[in-house]
């Protein structure tokens, strides 16, 4: 099975990548879309059980995948 991490900026971090998107977007002409978060989307496999995967899963997203000072993360099993 695969496994997704979704890492992103916990709120109130500044994330000037998001808004430097924004001003670009902005300026194309995509007025409708404001207030852009940059993130990131891990994924790898396991032959392990769903329930196991997902806690060894965000064992390592908390030690290695994500800064958790700064960053949240999210674990999701993908079918």
């Amino acid at each position: 099975m695969k496994v997704q991490v979704i890492v992103r900026l916990k709120h109130g971090v500044l994330d000037p990548q998001g808004k430097a998107v924004e001003k670009s977007a902005k300026k194309m002409g995509f007025n409708e879309f404001s207030n852009f978060r940059i993130g990131k989307i891990i994924e790898f496999e396991t032959q392990l059980p769903e329930k196991d995967a997902i806690e060894k899963a965000k064992k390592l997203a908390n030690k290695l995948l994500a800064n958790t000072v700064i960053e949240s993360f999210e674990v999701k099993i993908k079918e």
